[in-house]
C-alpha cells in the first residue's frame, strides 16, 4: 500500500478529505479499491488533479486503478495540463484502458478547439478513428467544410464516419441548409449499412431513420426503416424480434402506422410484440384516438400476461414494460388498472420501481388519493421513503411548495425506520439536499447532522469512506461551513 497524502488535521474539517483519509487507511484491497472510486472523482469536481492522481495511483486493484487514472487523465486534458495527461495515460497497464485514456485526452482537446493537439495525440494511436470523426464535426461546425471533408477521409470505422455525418448533418439543419444535411444522411445511411456486425448495422441505421425524422423527411426515415427491417429478417438469433420491433417503432415514429401494423406481423416474440402496441397506444392517444388506445393498451397488456415462462427471453425487459404498461393505464385515467397491473409483477423490485413511478405520475395529475394508494402497496420502508422523495419532486414541479416540503418530512421520518445504515444515510442525503434546494435551509441541516451520526455508525470502512464522500457533495460549493459540533463527530469517526 502506498504511503499516506492526507494528514488527521486536513481531515479535520473537511467531508470529502475525511472520507479519502478513511479510504486510505483500508486493508483490504477491494474496499480501499470501492472507497477511492467514490473519493477520486470528486477531487476532480474540485479540479484537485495532483491529489487525485495520488489516489489513484495508490489502488492495488489494476482495473480500478487504471479506470480511475483515465478520469484523471482526462480532467488534466480539460485543464490544458496535456503533459500530464499523456503521462498518466503511459501509466496505464492495460492496452484497452490506455488507448481509451488517449481517445478521451484527445475528445477534451477538440471540444477545446485544439484540433492538432488531438491529431497529434491520434496519430500516436493504434485505432484513432472516433477522434478523427470528432474533429470532423468540430471543423465542420466551424464552416471548415473542406478540411472536414479531408478530416473524414481518414476515418476507416464506419461507425465512427457515421458518428461524424450525424453531427454534421445537425449543423446543418440548424443552420437552415437542409438540402445539405439530407446529403449527409444520404451518406450516412450507406456507410451504414457497411458495418459488418449485423446488429451493430441494424440499429446505427435505425438511429439515422431517427434523424431523417428529426429533419422532417419521414418518406427518407421509413425507407431506412425499411432497410433494417430486411437486414432484420436475415437474422438467425434472438435478437431477430427486438430489431423488427425498433423497425415498428421507426415507422410509427415517421407516421405511417400502416407499415408498422403490417410489420408487426413478423414478431413472434410476445414482450416484443407488446412493447409494440404499447407504443401503438401512445400513438393513438396523442391523436386523440382514445378507444383505440385503450385497446391497443389491453391488448398489449393481455399478450404479455399470457407469456409463459418457458417463451420469455429476457424477464427483465418483460417486467419492466408491466410497469409501464401501468403507467401508461395511470396517464390514460385508469388508476385502479394501473395499481392492479403494477402489484401483481412478480418481481419485488421491478414492483415496486413501477408503484413508484405510479405516485409520481398520480401526484403529477394531482391525484394525491390515488398516490397513496399505490404508497400503501410498497412494503419495504426504504422504498416507499423513496418513493415519497419522487411524489415531493412531482409536488414541486406543479408548484406545489408547501406540499412538497410536507410530503420530505414525511419521508424523513420513514427512512428512521430503515436498518441499513449505509442505504439510511444515502436517503438521508437525498433528502437534505431537496431541503436545501427548496429554501429549507435549518431543515437540511438537521438531517446533515443524523446523516453524519449515522455514517459514523457504519461498521464496514469501505462504505463507510464512501457514504461519506457522498454526505459531502451537500458541501460541494463551499458555501455552506461545518459547524463545531459536527467537526467533533468527524474527528471521533477519524480516530475509529
Amino acid at each position: 500500500m502506498a504511503e499516506h497524502f492526507i494528514s488527521f488535521e486536513d481531515a479535520r474539517d473537511n467531508l470529502l478529505t475525511a472520507a479519502a483519509y478513511l479510504a486510505e487507511r483500508i486493508k483490504s484491497n477491494d474496499g480501499h479499491a470501492a472507497a477511492m472510486a467514490a473519493v477520486v472523482p470528486r477531487f476532480l469536481a474540485h479540479n484537485n488533479v495532483d491529489l487525485a492522481a495520488e489516489l489513484a495511483n495508490s489502488v492495488d486493484d489494476p482495473f480500478t486503478r487504471n479506470k480511475l487514472l483515465t478520469v484523471v487523465a482526462e480532467k488534466c486534458a480539460e485543464i490544458d495540463d496535456d503533459e500530464y495527461a499523456i503521462q498518466l495515460a503511459d501509466a496505464i497497464e492495460e492496452f484497452g484502458i490506455r488507448s481509451e485514456a488517449l481517445e478521451r485526452i484527445a475528445l477534451q482537446k477538440i471540444n477545446k478547439g485544439q484540433i492538432e493537439k488531438a491529431v497529434e495525440i491520434a496519430e500516436s494511436m493504434q485505432h484513432p478513428d472516433f477522434v478523427y470523426a470528432a474533429a470532423a464535426a468540430h471543423i465542420a461546425a466551424d464552416g471548415g467544410s473542406d478540411r472536414a471533408a479531408d478530416m473524414l477521409v481518414q476515418v476507416e470505422y464506419p461507425s465512427a464516419k457515421v458518428s461524424a455525418l450525424f453531427a454534421m448533418a445537425t449543423r446543418e439543419f440548424q443552420n437552415g441548409n437542409k438540402d445539405a444535411s439530407v446529403a449527409l444522411l444520404d451518406d450516412a445511411l450507406q456507410t451504414a449499412k457497411e458495418i459488418e456486425h449485423n446488429e451493430e448495422r441494424i440499429r446505427t441505421i435505425c438511429e439515422v431513420g431517427n434523424y431523417y425524422v428529426a429533419i422532417g423527411r419521414n418518406d427518407l426515415a421509413i425507407a431506412a426503416y425499411d432497410a433494417a427491417k430486411e437486414f432484420a429478417e436475415q437474422l438467425d438469433n434472438i435478437h431477430r424480434d427486438s430489431f423488427i420491433a425498433a423497425a415498428v417503432m421507426g415507422f410509427l415514429h415517421a407516421g405511417s402506422m400502416d407499415t408498422a401494423d403490417r410489420t408487426l406481423d413478423l414478431i413472434t416474440d410476445k414482450t416484443q410484440m407488446a412493447s409494440c402496441l404499447h407504443a401503438f397506444s401512445k400513438y393513438l392517444w396523442e391523436r386523440e384516438e382514445k378507444n383505440d388506445a385503450l385497446d391497443a393498451l389491453d391488448e398489449s397488456y393481455q399478450i404479455l400476461r399470457s407469456q409463459r415462462e418457458m417463451e420469455t427471453r429476457d424477464s427483465k425487459a418483460r417486467f419492466a414494460l408491466f410497469g409501464s404498461i401501468a403507467a401508461q393505464f395511470a396517464g390514460f385515467g385508469k388508476a385502479e388498472r394501473a395499481i392492479e397491473t403494477a402489484s401483481a409483477i412478480e418481481d419485488d423490485g421491478y414492483r415496486t420501481s413501477a408503484l413508484s413511478q405510479l405516485c409520481s405520475v398520480f401526484t403529477l395529475l394531482r391525484e394525491d388519493q390515488h398516490a397513496r394508494y399505490a404508497l400503501r402497496e410498497i412494503r419495504d420502508d426504504a422504498e416507499r421513503a423513496s418513493a415519497l422523495v419522487a411524489m415531493s419532486d412531482a409536488k414541486q414541479q406543479i408548484g406545489e411548495r408547501d406540499e412538497s416540503i410536507s410530503v420530505l418530512d414525511e419521508a424523513a421520518q420513514l427512512i428512521n425506520e430503515i436498518p441499513q445504515l449505509t442505504a439510511r444515510s444515502w436517503a438521508y442525503n437525498d433528502i437534505a439536499r431537496r431541503y436545501f434546494y427548496l429554501g429549507e435551509k435549518q431543515k437540511a441541516l438537521g438531517i446533515f447532522d443524523t446523516s453524519l451520526k449515522t455514517v459514523s455508525e457504519i461498521r464496514d470502512e469501505s462504505n463507510r469512506a464512501v457514504a461519506l464522500a457522498s454526505l459531502s457533495d451537500l458541501f460541494a460549493d463551499d458555501s455552506l461551513e461545518l459547524p463545531d459540533e459536527q467537526i467533533q463527530v468527524i474527528e471521533k469517526l477519524l480516530s475509529k
